[in-house]
């Protein structure tokens, strides 16, 4: 057994690169989620005009907020591009560079009442940068992880990508929690809302710090000295590699609309049946929490089974569980909304998204992959998260408050994630068969 554990022992490179992962994630993520919680609480009285009909300035809101996720492909094409032919460290160097100053000028924007119509042009402009950030970070983070490790410890080590994001979310909604409950809420709406995104310049800075000091991945540069560096690397994606690019879209389409629910729809929604909205970001702050503790778990877990077992779990778990989810909302007690929506973070979403960085990885050759990761991931996050806050509303008003299409909304994307995963590669499963005959064999010759 000595051999196969060996497998799973963690070099200090492999924790370097995983904390660098993880460390700039986090900031990078607090930034656009910070962005995302003031859009459900304060972006629709702040940035529009009082005469606007509370649900449509809402739904304008969501769509500035939405504008960030339409972005986000094209960062991913660029920084995919750039990344597949000089290497991944330089674009994330800038990507959290552009994400932070984005973030901090968002602070100092006006409200409507000072400026009027320029304060939601600032505010569009502000979100199409932070889109761009964001689509440049994440593949990057993801690679910086998994290819600086071996690939049976992919989904581990490529976990602490994913963890940062949950943190980012977690120190996002404990700073909006935390400023919110230290004043009036009259002095938060005119300038307590901003804090949180001047906090943004120093995490900014410390992530650079870290980032500066990582070098390109071995399997990179093996492939630069090998030749096998494209000219266009985004033009060999899309001819050699479609099916590869639709099964990652294909996956990511599920589980960001789920997060979009119970960590920005939630908040509209409570707010809309006049309930009070702080609970929801406690509940966010334990669940995520909670998320972060059994994310590595989920990955590690399927290092050893493989990712589709994992993925049919969880994909089914919230296709399911979204309906009683809706009706405890409308009938519940919600003081247990924060062990609710734990139990839908931490078991159902993580099972999924832990797998995430390794997973998509795992479906490209090395000389395409920050392209392929990139443009996968960003787009179904785009047809998925960064519409669904919207689409919900919209499915809300339409279906006079009621909130069972916007779970049968969810339960569709859920079962278009599922034939995804269905037709994923999936290179762990073949190697966990691999090892349990070599071992069955190692036991025969011995006996």
């Amino acid at each position: 057994m000595t051999a196969i554990d060996n497998d799973y022992k963690i070099s200090k490179k492999e924790k370097k690169y995983a904390l660098a992962s993880f460390i700039g994630t986090a900031i990078e993520w607090y930034d656009f989620y910070i962005y995302s919680t003031a859009s459900a609480l304060i972006f629709s009285t702040l940035f529009f005009s009082k005469s606007t009909d509370p649900t449509v300035a809402l739904l304008s809101s969501f769509a500035a907020y939405g504008v960030g996720f339409f972005a986000r492909p094209l960062g991913g094409f660029i920084a995919g591009h750039v990344g597949d032919k000089i290497g991944r460290k330089k674009v994330l160097v800038y990507s959290l560079l552009l994400m932070g100053v984005s973030t901090f000028i968002t602070g100092l924007i006006p409200s409507f009442d000072a400026i009027g119509i320029y304060a939601i042009v600032l505010l569009v402009i502000i979100r199409l940068l932070q889109g761009l950030a964001s689509g440049a970070e994440w593949g990057g983070a993801a690679l910086l992880a998994v290819e600086h490790t071996k690939p049976q410890r992919r989904g581990f080590i490529g976990s602490f990508t994913q963890i940062g994001s949950a943190t980012g979310m977690l120190l996002a909604s404990a700073a909006f929690l935390v400023v919110k409950s230290s004043m009036s809420e009259d002095d938060f709406m005119v300038w307590g809302w901003r804090i949180p995104f001047f906090i943004s310049i120093t995490l900014v800075i410390v992530g650079l710090i870290i980032r500066l000091k990582t070098s390109e991945s071995e399997e990179f540069l093996e492939s630069k000295r090998a030749g096998k560096i494209k000219k266009y690397p985004i033009i060999e994606l899309m001819k050699h590699h479609k099916k590869a690019v639709l099964v990652t879209i294909g996956l990511r389409i599920a589980q960001p609309a789920m997060y979009a629910i119970l960590t920005t729809f939630i908040l509209s929604y409570l707010k809309i049946k006049a309930l009070d909205t702080s609970i929801v970001l406690t509940s966010i702050i334990v669940a995520s929490a909670a998320s972060v503790i059994t994310t590595p778990f989920w990955a590690l877990l399927s290092d050893r089974i493989g990712r589709k077992k994992q993925a049919y779990f969880s994909l089914i778990s919230i296709g399911l569980f979204v309906w009683p989810f809706f009706y405890f909302l409308d009938n519940g007690n919600l003081i247990f909304l924060p062990l609710v929506m734990a139990i839908f973070l931490a078991i159902f979403d993580a099972a999924i998204y832990s797998i995430g960085a390794a997973w998509f990885a795992e479906q490209f050759p090395v000389e395409v992959r920050y392209s392929g990761v990139s443009v996968g991931y960003q787009v179904g996050t785009l047809l998925s998260g960064g519409l669904t806050p919207f689409i919900a509303i919209a499915l809300l008003k339409y279906n006079d408050q009621s909130p069972y299409l916007v779970a049968l909304y969810i339960s569709v994307l859920c079962l278009i994630s599922l034939v995804a995963a269905y037709k994923a590669n999936d290179p762990i499963s073949k190697n966990t068969k691999d090892k349990t005959e070599d071992l069955t064999q190692h036991k025969a010759v011995t006996l």
